[in-house]
């Protein structure tokens, strides 16, 4: 496929922008080249991201089973009420007092999330997961200097967690201590206990953890590290399994980040933006980024917190994520949350279920939301890898489960179905791993030449890693 620089020709063009009803400003310093754009008419343009978009595949064209991901499908309602005038139009720098009903999404969304999560605060500025993360690491840091136990330089962060973080304690200036899962893919908890000492600021921790299990020992692991002095620190990137049914805050986590582009189905990915929304408990409260949003003299006044780290994104996060995340709390109600974390849970209980009838499973059902399938014997026994199955999937349109992580499982596939897929559907993809099964023992060079009915063939990604080629340069 051509790119858009490629097509059409000198002189061709179209015009696309009203009439500037603004007067015009000459720049101090001009540019002095003219800008660089493709030369195509509108028919050309068209065609061009048309084609591309045939290209894209979402939650709305297939399967979509990305582990640890939660690609749900995303409610239209939600759209709706993002795309109303009031929240659409709304501009960050209009004053408080004409922005009321805008404040007001704020506040009923920290409330429904604070009840949902057992949090005493949160705030809606980070603008994804991984910016949760590194705002979370900074309020247990505001912490420990607040009180002067600035001794504290260590995070500990299980084997199992996603690789962001430990990236995000990095850059929150701690050192990472790294402890291993047992054999039941939960913590070691003789090695946290370890671990923990007059240095420890914390524990980053995801549960369900990355292997889809919920760990037995959540009240102990969290108790071990408050008694060293250390805060813990929830990964909720797998809160669709739980949310509505047990509560981070009562299992004894400080602080929290939510994806509310994940859990609570506002658009992910290339549908962002993402929003990253943090909570936290009491102690916390006084550190968090500002403004936050709060009732005073009869309406919602933007207040800054008394100790606050400050901004971490300008002026209140993606708003619109957060009116679409409001919107699905408030469609599927108190009995609808808890509903949909149970379905998810059930889904994936039953896809694994089936497919152990041929693939290897990592860990011992039952799972939560989400299961690992090592295919380490299949690879030994016929030469395909998880990433052969991966392509073979592509051909019957459903795009891959994550590969290769968690990095504890090798030849790993990890699979998440979500509430939103019925049986039929995951009847039929059951059906395909385990036709791709067969064909790793009958045919295997079929699915070494995986995918052949995508627009684009297996690619040499050795080569693209090693020498990518980052910018578009005119022959």
């Amino acid at each position: 496929m051509k790119l858009i620089f490629e097509k059409g020709a000198p002189g061709q063009r179209l015009s696309l922008l009203p009439p500037c009803d603004v007067p015009e400003v000459s720049l101090s310093q001009p540019r002095t080249d003219p800008l660089d754009l493709p030369h195509v008419s509108e028919t050309e343009l068209t065609r061009h991201y048309t084609a591309l978009a045939k290209r894209v595949h979402g939650v709305n064209d297939g399967f979509y089973p990305l582990g640890s991901c939660t690609m749900k499908y995303n409610p239209k309602i939600n759209e709706d009420m993002a795309a109303l005038p009031g929240f659409a139009q709304v501009h960050p720098l209009q004053p408080a007092e004409t922005a009321q009903g805008c404040l007001e999404v704020y506040a009923e969304a920290e409330k429904l999330l604070c009840e949902i999560t057992g949090m005493d605060g949160m705030t809606f500025q980070p603008a994804a997961g991984a910016h949760g993360e590194f705002t979370g690491l900074l309020l247990i840091k505001a912490y420990h200097t607040h009180r002067q136990d600035t001794a504290r330089t260590k995070i500990i962060v299980p084997d199992s967690a996603h690789g962001t973080n430990p990236a995000s304690a990095v850059m929150a200036g701690y050192t990472v201590v790294n402890i291993p899962s047992g054999a039941d893919g939960c913590v070691d908890v003789e090695a946290l206990r370890a671990a923990v000492g007059p240095d420890t600021a914390g524990l980053m921790l995801t549960n369900p953890n990355t292997v889809g299990i919920f760990d037995k020992n959540i009240l102990e692991i969290t108790k071990i590290v408050h008694e060293a002095g250390g805060l813990c620190y929830y990964d909720g990137a797998n809160l669709n399994a739980v949310m509505g049914v047990v509560r981070p805050g009562d299992m004894g986590f400080d602080v929290i980040h939510l994806n509310l582009h994940k859990t609570f189905s506002t658009p992910h990915g290339g549908g962002g933006p993402g929003s990253g929304a943090v909570g936290c408990k009491a102690i916390l409260k006084p550190f968090l980024p500002g403004p936050m949003v709060e009732a005073r003299d009869g309406g919602w006044q933007l207040v800054q917190p008394e100790h606050s780290i400050g901004r971490v994104k300008s002026f209140y996060g993606n708003f619109t994520v957060v009116v679409k995340a409001l919107t699905y709390i408030l469609t599927l109600g108190r009995t609808g949350i808890p509903e949909a974390a149970k379905n998810a849970v059930l889904n994936a209980n039953y896809m694994m279920k089936r497919l152990s009838e041929k693939y290897a499973m990592a860990y011992s059902g039952p799972c939560m939301h989400e299961f690992v399938m090592t295919l380490e014997d299949l690879h030994h026994e016929t030469g395909i890898s998880a990433m052969d199955i991966a392509k073979g999937l592509l051909d019957h349109g459903i795009h891959p489960p994550t590969m290769y992580f968690p990095l504890i499982v090798h030849e790993a596939l990890m699979i998440e179905p979500t509430e939103t897929e019925s049986q039929e559907t995951m009847d039929e993809v059951c059906s395909v791993f385990l036709e791709l099964w067969e064909l790793a023992h009958t045919n295997p060079q079929a699915l070494h030449d995986a995918p052949t009915k995508t627009p684009v063939r297996r690619l040499d990604e050795v080569g693209a890693a090693r020498n990518p080629v980052l910018r578009y340069t005119k022959k």
